[in-house]
């Protein structure tokens, strides 16, 4: 049988920590091992404990989730799902936290508070069972230090096309690898569209953090964007994200809600749009993720003439969307993280 997934449950409310216990416990594969109302406890309860997982309440009185895990971390990697509020400053804690080690995150509902109460706890249930397989050992001794935004100089000065597009997915853990690849990026790169498996209210601040540490320009996708050199197109939680051709220029397509391959966005129906438009003119990345998403469309994207390469195992938090683009042939091989922009720089000079 099984070892059921155990997990400790850290959060300053008293009602929170019930809700997420009782919520967590109506799925036989996990077992809540216990609680604690702030880090300082919760550091000992870890010890004591050895849970396989914590959730993690991004705002707390004596000591915030992100200092806590940037505290952890180094000394005891363990797969972290944060807790989030859909606050400006939540949101703001809640990429910083995932940039200090966590894994991924859910948001608490504003508003149809029973409804949107289940669903959250759904989704969290989810995330906890995937989280307990993710890869977080190369924290380990890590020096986890704030990102300092808002010190790479860059043109603000855009090419009216590009000739090439670079489109990458990604989920599970993609929120670090994705800010690795496009930190060795230049300004001079092709247009780049990506697609993060992450809420409508998260992915403008996700891009807008991105954009103060990479020498491209990076932004939140909006309908009728221009893909271009030197702009790294974010893909906008809860639409699907298409590339088109307008004329001579590629151009984001936004589409509904409905979600295609369990996601929206999905990187399915982005990869396929740049399968169809831009053909043997796109490279193609697999990162970081759980399930399929995309695996189809870079199969649809090679087979149209682009080069692909997935993220190796050893790198990935979870070895999933790779894995998969890999083993269907879309992606030619795995790259560990550190070597997918070079790879990906490489590609484009051979495509020349």
């Amino acid at each position: 049988m099984k070892r059921k997934v155990r997990v400790l449950i850290v959060d300053d409310s008293a009602l929170v920590r019930n809700i997420l216990s009782q919520g967590l416990a109506l799925d036989p594969a996990i077992e809540v091992v216990g609680t604690a109302s702030d880090p300082y406890i919760a550091r000992d309860r870890i010890l004591e404990l050895e849970p396989d997982v914590l959730t993690l309440d991004v705002e707390m009185p004596r000591m915030d989730g992100v200092a806590f895990l940037r505290k952890l971390m180094p000394q005891y990697p363990i797969p972290v799902v944060m807790v989030s509020s859909l606050t400006q400053r939540g949101k703001q804690i809640t990429m910083e936290a995932l940039d200090a080690g966590a894994v991924d995150f859910v948001a608490k509902p504003t508003s149809n508070v029973t409804a949107g109460l289940n669903s959250m706890l759904m989704e969290l249930r989810t995330k906890v069972k995937i989280a307990s397989g993710a890869n977080v050992s190369h924290w380990k001794g890590k020096r986890v230090d704030p990102l300092a935004g808002g010190t790479v100089g860059k043109s603000t000065a855009l090419a009216e096309s590009t000739d090439k597009v670079i489109a990458i997915g990604a989920s599970t853990g993609g929120t670090e690898a994705i800010r690795r690849v496009l930190e060795g990026f230049p300004a001079t790169t092709p247009g780049t569209v990506i697609v993060q498996h992450m809420p409508s209210g998260f992915t403008k601040m996700f891009a807008d953090r991105l954009n103060q540490l990479c020498a491209m320009q990076v932004k939140e996708a909006e309908q009728g964007d221009r893909v271009r050199t030197g702009l790294v197109l974010i893909a906008p939680g809860g639409v699907q994200f298409e590339v088109v051709r307008s004329g001579g220029f590629y151009v984001v397509r936004l589409g509904g809600p409905e979600k295609v391959s369990g996601h929206c966005p999905s990187v399915n129906v982005m990869m396929h749009s740049v399968a169809k438009h831009v053909g043997a003119n796109a490279i193609g990345a697999m990162l970081t993720g759980m399930g399929s998403d995309g695996a189809e469309g870079m199969l649809a994207m090679q087979q149209a003439g682009a080069r692909c390469i997935a993220q190796d195992e050893a790198s990935s938090v979870v070895f999933g969307m790779p894995r998969v683009a890999y083993e269907k042939g879309g992606a030619q091989s795995l790259v560990p993280l550190d070597h997918i922009a070079p790879s990906l720089l490489k590609l484009l000079v051979e495509k020349k």
